[in-house]
C-alpha cells in the first residue's frame, strides 16, 4: 500500500479535479491519473466516477476522503510549520482574493517576491464570487468587508482600509444632472454590490447619513462589471478609488459627492489556524504592508 496515492487522491477531491491536483503537487497528470487508478486497484473499489465535466466521489470514495483527507491535511500542516521555523522563504504560495483587491494589490508584491526569491512559486486565484473562507486550498485568503467579519475558524489578520467612492461618467451627468447630495441619489439610477443594502456617507463634521438600496439598476458582486456600467453611462457605481483611477484620469469619469466619504472596504488577510506562520506567508504579508504605504 502506497500512501502516496492516498495523500493523491485527497489532492485531487480537495482541488477538484486531476487538472487542479496534479498542479498543486508539481507532477505530471497523468502520473496522478495513474496513482488514483493504483489506489483503486488496491483496495478493489471505485473511487471516483469521472465525467467530461466534473469528478463525482462515489460512496466508498466519499468515506475515505472524509476519513483521510483531515489526516494528510494535518501532516501538511505539520510540514509547513516546521518550514516556518526556518526562514526559507519556497514552495509554493496559493492566494485568493476578491477581483476588485487582487487586480490592483497583490500583483506588484507578487512580482516582488517573485524576483527576490528564486525558490518561491505562488499562484493568485482573483475570485468574482464570494470567497469561501474553509478553501483548504489556499494558504492566504483575503476579504473584503464593510461591517463585521464572519465567524471562521480561521486567523484573521487586519490589512488595511480601501477607500470609496461614487463614480458617473459625463455622459449620464449630461443626461441626469450631478447630485450634490446623498439624498439626490435615491432619484437617480445606481450600480450595487451584490451585498450592498445601504450607502454610508460621513460629512465634514463626523455627521453620517445612509441611503437604502433598494432597486438599484444592476447589482452585482463584481466590481468589473459595475465599472463597465458605470463607463457607459448607465448608472453611478460605488467602487474603490483606486479601481477607478486610470479612468478618472483618462476623463471617462467623474468622482461625485467628493465633500462625503463613503464607508470604506476593511481588507482582511485570512489564515488556517496553525500555530506558525510560514515564511513565505509573513514574507508576503509584510511585503504588501509595505508596498502599500504611501
Amino acid at each position: 500500500m502506497d500512501w502516496d496515492d492516498f495523500d493523491i487522491f485527497c489532492h485531487v477531491i480537495d482541488h477538484g479535479s486531476f487538472t487542479a491536483g496534479a498542479r498543486a503537487l508539481g507532477r505530471p497528470k497523468s502520473s496522478v491519473s495513474a496513482a488514483v487508478a493504483r489506489l483503486e486497484g488496491s483496495l478493489n473499489t471505485r473511487l471516483i466516477e469521472r465525467t467530461t465535466r466534473r469528478l463525482r466521489l462515489t460512496e466508498a470514495g466519499e468515506a475515505l476522503h472524509r476519513e483521510m483527507a483531515p489526516a494528510f491535511s494535518h501532516l501538511r500542516d505539520v510540514v509547513d510549520e516546521t518550514i516556518a521555523r526556518g526562514s526559507s522563504v519556497s514552495g509554493l504560495l496559493r492566494i485568493a482574493a476578491p477581483y476588485e483587491f487582487g487586480a490592483h494589490h497583490l500583483g506588484a508584491v507578487a512580482c516582488a517576491m517573485l524576483a527576490d526569491y528564486p525558490h518561491l512559486n505562488i499562484e493568485i486565484d482573483v475570485e468574482h464570487a464570494p470567497l469561501n473562507l474553509l478553501d483548504q486550498r489556499y494558504d492566504l485568503v483575503f476579504m473584503m468587508v464593510e461591517k463585521q467579519l464572519p465567524q471562521s475558524s480561521t486567523i484573521a489578520r487586519r490589512m488595511f482600509s480601501l477607500e470609496r467612492g461614487l463614480f458617473a461618467s459625463s455622459g449620464f451627468l449630461a443626461n441626469h444632472g450631478e447630485p450634490r447630495t446623498p439624498e439626490d441619489l435615491a432619484a437617480l439610477p445606481l450600480l450595487a454590490a451584490a451585498s450592498d443594502e445601504e450607502w454610508r456617507f460621513t460629512d465634514g463634521d463626523g455627521a453620517v447619513s445612509s441611503l437604502p438600496i433598494m432597486t438599484p439598476r444592476l447589482r452585482s458582486s463584481n466590481a468589473g462589471i459595475r465599472l463597465q456600467a458605470a463607463l457607459a453611462g448607465i448608472g453611478i457605481a460605488r467602487i474603490t478609488a483606486t479601481y477607478c483611477e486610470p479612468d478618472v484620469r483618462r476623463g471617462l469619469l467623474k468622482r461625485l459627492l467628493t465633500n462625503r466619504q463613503c464607508a470604506p472596504l476593511r481588507v482582511y488577510a485570512l489564515l488556517p489556524a496553525r500555530r506558525l506562520m510560514p515564511a513565505k506567508v509573513r514574507v508576503f504579508l509584510d511585503t504588501l504592508e509595505t508596498m502599500s504605504r504611501p
